[in-house]
């Protein structure tokens, strides 16, 4: 049962839709304003055609997509964007748009596509402007700390890769005065470290062909050369572990701190080295080539004669306790996202709705936040 303060009305007298402008990749200069397309954020432009805040839904190719952007933007043609809030939150108007599956009303004869005049005779149920405020706050306080914890993760990985770049790319390790540099095939390196070719360092065995209909949905993450592709209840490689792409997106390169399924789209890492020095030079020291001329891959044989570098044993132990406890807060990170999206995804189709009463609900956000930081730590 929806509270009082809630009205059915057609979408349309609600939220106004129009269709966004043409934009070519090759008319676009690059500025300060986002472009917008049914599949997000792709490029800046110099000039733009919406102030902001504004709310875009998908149109073409792919449907019903929801994006806020707070900035002055381009809404691409294939979306829709909010023209007229009609004095409704924008917030609220981007968690409530995320609800109506718009995919269902695809009219498209070979592409999929989405006509604002059908969408806006949808009825709908939408609250006053005080309940939109206090679910807006509800939900934005998740995106905020899952953004955060995004930052976070990413100011993480540069730390580690600018250790990584110190120590193996730039020998200014700890106690790197005290060492002479000696020739080798890759120039001059610390004395004592070895220059070997890369398939004697590791192993890269093929992934396992997993079509995505036999994927059980389990915890196991199930990568392809572009990352996760989905999820099964079986893993191929014990965790910690590492993917490289071999088909598609080549020499890409990916971390697992779990059990994991790779396809046959990649390769995955066995070697007796310590895996965090692995990770980051497959990652940051190797050129991989395509030898493809049809779909871009990888030859195994051709990756394996590539030079790799192997420091003496002491310093990739202090590198490895350098490197793991920013590993195990990145980990920690990830998770809390995981439970904050979670969470979130509960929470939205009920606010939405009014299934969840907030009427009457005194919220203090920061409060709300401090409390989920702790429930999701």
């Amino acid at each position: 049962m929806t509270a009082t303060d809630w009205t059915e009305t057609p979408l349309g007298e609600q939220l106004t839709f129009q269709r966004g402008f043409d934009i070519t990749k090759k008319e676009q200069e690059d500025g300060p304003y986002p472009v917008v397309s049914s599949s997000g954020i792709k490029s800046h432009h110099k000039e733009f055609k919406v102030n902001g805040p504004g709310v875009i839904i998908g149109r073409k190719g792919t449907l019903g997509t929801a994006f806020y952007v707070d900035s002055d933007f381009w809404p691409h043609d294939t979306t829709l964007w909010v023209k007229d809030f009609h004095g409704n939150d924008p917030k609220f108007a981007y968690f409530f748009v995320q609800c109506m599956g718009f995919e269902q009303y695809d009219c498209g004869a070979s592409n999929p596509t989405l006509n604002r005049n059908h969408i806006h005779k949808l009825p709908v149920l939408f609250p006053g402007l005080p309940t939109q405020h206090k679910i807006a706050s509800i939900l934005s306080a998740y995106d905020d700390l899952i953004e955060n914890n995004t930052r976070r993760i990413a100011i993480l990985e540069e730390m580690a890769q600018a250790i990584y770049r110190e120590w193996f790319v730039h020998f200014r390790f700890p106690g790197h005065e005290h060492v002479k540099l000696v020739d080798s095939p890759l120039g001059q390196i610390p004395e004592g470290w070895e220059v070997k070719k890369l398939g004697d360092a590791i192993e890269l065995p093929y992934g396992k062909a997993l079509k995505k209909a036999d994927r059980k949905g389990g915890d196991v993450a199930v990568y392809g050369s572009g990352g996760i592709v989905g999820y099964h209840d079986e893993f191929l490689s014990a965790g910690p572990g590492i993917v490289v792409g071999r088909k598609g997106n080549v020499g890409s390169v990916f971390w697992s701190d779990v059990s994991f399924y790779p396809i046959d789209t990649a390769f995955y890492v066995k070697s007796d080295l310590p895996l965090h020095y692995v990770y980051f030079n497959l990652l940051l020291s190797q050129q991989f080539l395509n030898s493809d001329a049809a779909v871009p891959g990888l030859n195994r044989n051709q990756a394996y004669s590539n030079p790799f570098l192997i420091p003496e044993n002491d310093l990739l132990d202090s590198f490895t306790q350098q490197i793991a406890p920013i590993f195990s807060l990145t980990r920690s990170l990830r998770s809390r996202n995981r439970n904050l999206r979670t969470t979130r995804d509960l929470l939205l189709p009920k606010l939405i709705s009014g299934n969840l009463d907030v009427e009457d609900l005194d919220i203090d956000v920061g409060m709300a936040t401090e409390a989920m930081e702790e429930t999701t730590a």
